[in-house]
């Protein structure tokens, strides 16, 4: 949400409409709250249990582990198995986890606004974290994340923020704010595109009028869309996955992008990365333990486990974003023009998003609406 990023926000990356449709079947609504009305309580575990004794299902998507995961994993912590199922999207792995009431998955891989999700509806185990002590190589920021402050039900395992990537030879102005996309000048009309993906498709458009990234109000998403609309004419046309690609073959020259998307460190040097002067997102994606998990100790020595610096800083080296772990980052070599290098307290300017429940099908209309009118 590749990066090996391919899928992981496309939609990933996050198709409201699945999520809300997830936790409607669950059954209810979902609050912006991080504790949840239905969040289950604690178990009681054991802080010596037996892990030999215990099996690992873990699903995740693809090529955010390294592929010699499992047998490192499996030799130091001496659990009976690890198996590792792979999700294209976020609503690939709801689909999976709510199906029934025991899923099989012990720790799954989900964006942030997902936890919060499946903790509303009670599918979540409270992260214990006397059984995870490398909790302490997280920055500080990384227990600030509003939708579950204190790491109380998820534990973060990659950040970023979404700005324009552009092309600094072929601007003739430096983008410093999301309305140069949105109403872009005579020299970028038709080398512009932007992402389809519902909440990313309308951060632009609220940001650039002030609104929350997480707005619920029906006047506010409808003078989004009208900006949207009225942009549609200037691009180049939407793009998820490839505006890396249109940039550096100069067919784009300014695009909506995730950090880790933008290829700054491209050999040429012309491709930069800017956070608009309005502010944008923080984009988290967590581990969590499920309730139904009959493996809860061996679940949380595995994120022990991915948290040691040596595991955690692969992320950052080889899927290119930005990990939350201060120990890990201390290890990676930041290349020149490489995005890993923007600070914590820099990311958390940036406004999470997290779930609106029902009020997400708001965000799906709106990405219909805009995309399919000619």
């Amino acid at each position: 949400m590749s990066r090996i990023r391919f899928t992981r926000r496309l939609p990933a990356a996050v198709a409201a409409a699945g999520l809300a449709l997830a936790v409607s079947a669950c059954g209810g609504e979902s609050s912006t709250s991080p504790e949840g009305t239905n969040a289950a309580a604690a178990d009681d575990l054991k802080p010596n249990a037996d892990l030999t004794q215990q099996s690992i299902q873990v699903t995740v998507w693809d090529g955010y582990l390294p592929e010699e995961f499992t047998k490192g994993a499996k030799d130091k912590l001496k659990v009976k198995d690890i198996k590792i199922a792979l999700h294209a999207t976020n609503e690939d792995a709801m689909a999976k986890l709510t199906a029934s009431g025991d899923s099989g998955v012990d720790v799954a891989f989900v964006s942030g606004q997902y936890a919060q999700a499946l903790n509303e509806q009670g599918l979540l185990e409270p992260i214990h974290p006397e059984l995870i002590p490398n909790l302490a190589n997280l920055y500080p920021e990384a227990t600030q994340l509003s939708y579950d402050k204190g790491n109380k039900i998820s534990v973060p395992y990659t950040w970023g923020t979404t700005g324009i990537c552009y092309r600094t030879d072929l601007v003739k102005k430096k983008p410093s704010s999301w309305n140069d996309l949105l109403k872009p000048p005579a020299w970028a009309d038709k080398k512009v595109t932007m992402m389809t993906t519902e909440r990313w498709l309308a951060l632009p458009a609220l940001k650039a009028l002030g609104y929350s990234v997480n707005t619920d109000k029906d006047e506010e998403i409808a003078k989004a869309k009208e900006l949207l609309v009225a942009q549609k004419p200037h691009l180049l046309g939407y793009d998820d996955t490839t505006f890396g690609d249109k940039l550096k073959s100069g067919e784009a020259i300014m695009v909506e992008a995730w950090d880790g998307w933008c290829p700054t460190t491209d050999p040429k040097g012309n491709i930069a990365f800017e956070v608009p002067k309005e502010g944008s997102d923080l984009w988290v994606d967590t581990m969590v333990i499920m309730k139904s998990s009959k493996n809860k100790e061996a679940a949380h020595a595995l994120i022990n486990y991915i948290l040691a610096p040596e595991n955690h800083s692969w992320a950052a080296e080889n899927i290119n974003y930005k990990v939350p772990n201060k120990a890990a980052m201390e290890r990676v070599k930041v290349a020149k023009g490489s995005l890993l290098g923007i600070k914590p307290d820099e990311l958390l300017d940036g406004e999470s998003i997290v779930d609106l429940g029902q009020a997400s099908t708001k965000y799906t209309r709106l990405s219909t609406e805009v995309t399919a009118q000619s």
